[in-house]
């Protein structure tokens, strides 16, 4: 009999919604505002209906494989059971650099603007205290993070609208360049070519990754075949509504809004719009929201890692440990803070490189794995099933691979020297023991804390 302690089941609909919206990080749109801005070449609000619509055909898929497989491993596990192991294994390896970077992207941002309110504390000094902090968060167990995650994503909400509701009055007291709320302006490409709002859009998909974080949570979910879609959904929506609200009311209320550096222009724009009060709180919401988005990303990688050791493709005795008090995967935890001081010595720009990568990729083979499971596998192709397993996850991998071919040739070169280190890394384990999937997990019984 295994007495191994496993991970604990409580987390509720709700906790997974504020899991993965506190990984998205809602206040990201702000963060990344002037580099989406000079990529969608201004057409914010269309750039983000194009990455809402390849994102969302996404989400329906990954909604179609938890379901199939309610266990901890995301997109590594659906590629695996329904394509192959082995294809499922880099796929895994590309999801990876989502994953252990995102952190890294937390506590960048977290340093920077404590940095920007604290300019005698140096950077790397928030770094090391960030990654002490969140190690203790996670290690303490899931609970207290989706404590804290709820929180943060009812201030981040909470700001975002205070926001447009300052854009409204400067509309309706004639302060701003437009004299009325309704404009179908925004949503026209004008003289932009639909390349580069593509492109924008290829880029704007980060802002959505997070619906796709809390699948490597279903072990730890109650009744997670039915939980954890809904709140894939519900995540995505939310997201897109604020997003696109955000982008909306800025682009018909400062058309001709220009900035000098693309890391703060967000900043620029907070101010233009509420003066020192709305910018210093702006500073406030997004340090809570940047401290958030690092526990939630720490939360999501160590599962992963989990799923991984579990399934002995990494070490098993290191990577599959759970601490039996605390039944959260400590080592994991530490493995993960350990790597994340990676972030004193790169930039910003590098981590959203293997992030959008390792993001974009593994959301094609996602929607691949739907149509080998669903389609091919389970041979589900009346009318209604064609549509639902082989259309929609067709048009969601098209949608994406496409949006995958526009990132910067550097983005794609490094994502896939990547992807050739897992494929050696797989031919030599491959040679030097047996087959690296010893057990099928596809049926896990989590006995409850």
């Amino acid at each position: 009999m295994n007495n191994q302690p496993a991970l604990s089941k409580s987390l509720k609909v709700y906790q997974i919604v504020f899991l993965g919206l506190a990984w998205m990080t809602p206040m990201i749109f702000f963060t990344v505002y002037g580099v989406a801005y000079d990529a969608a070449g201004g057409q914010m609000v269309l750039a983000y209906l194009i990455a809402f619509l390849a994102i969302f055909f996404t989400a329906y898929s990954y909604s179609r494989m938890v379901k199939a497989y309610p266990i901890a491993g995301s997109a590594y596990t659906y590629t695996k059971k329904a394509i192959h192991p082995r294809l499922g294994f880099l796929v895994g390896w590309a999801l990876l650099l989502d994953y252990i970077f995102s952190p890294i992207i937390a506590i960048l941002t977290f340093g920077i603007f404590m940095h920007t309110e604290f300019p005698s504390i140096p950077v790397y000094v928030w770094v090391i205290v960030m990654n002490i902090i969140l190690a203790l968060v996670n290690i303490v167990g899931i609970k207290s993070v989706a404590r804290i995650s709820g929180i943060s994503v009812v201030v981040q909400i909470l700001f975002i609208s205070l926001f447009c509701l300052f854009i409204i009055k400067d509309i309706a007291t004639g302060q701003a360049s437009s004299s009325t709320l309704f404009s179908l302006h925004p949503f026209l490409a004008s003289d932009i070519p639909f390349t580069t709002i593509f492109s924008g859009a290829a880029l704007i998909c980060f802002c959505f990754l997070g619906f796709d974080a809390v699948t490597t949570m279903a072990e730890e979910t109650i009744q997670p075949e039915k939980t954890i879609p809904k709140a894939i959904f519900l995540i995505v929506c939310i997201a897109a509504v604020m997003y696109i609200a955000i982008s909306y009311f800025t682009q018909i209320a400062y058309p001709g809004f220009t900035f000098t550096n693309p890391d703060n222009a967000a900043y620029t724009l907070v101010k233009l719009v509420g003066g020192n009060l709305l910018s210093s709180l702006f500073i406030t919401v997004l340090i809570i929201a940047t401290f958030t988005q690092g526990v939630s990303s720490v939360t999501s990688v160590t599962r992963f890692l989990y799923a991984l050791g579990r399934e002995s493709v990494l070490p098993q005795k290191v990577f599959s440990y759970i601490h039996p008090t605390f039944k959260t995967p400590v080592v994991n935890i530490l493995l993960v803070t350990a790597f994340s001081f990676l972030g004193m010595f790169i930039d910003l720009n590098t981590a959203v490189t293997f992030v959008s990568f390792g993001a974009l990729t593994a959301f094609t083979f996602v929607n691949v794995s739907v149509i080998a499971h669903f389609y091919i596998k389970l041979k589900k192709r009346s009318f209604t099933e064609t549509i639902l397993y082989l259309i929609f996850p067709l048009i969601g991998a098209a949608f994406i691979g496409w949006l995958l071919t526009l990132l910067n040739k550097d983005t794609l070169l490094i994502g896939f020297a990547w992807l050739t280190v897992g494929f050696l890394y797989l031919f030599v384990k491959s040679r030097l023991s047996a087959p690296f999937v010893k057990r099928d997990h596809s049926k896990v019984t989590v006995p409850e804390k």
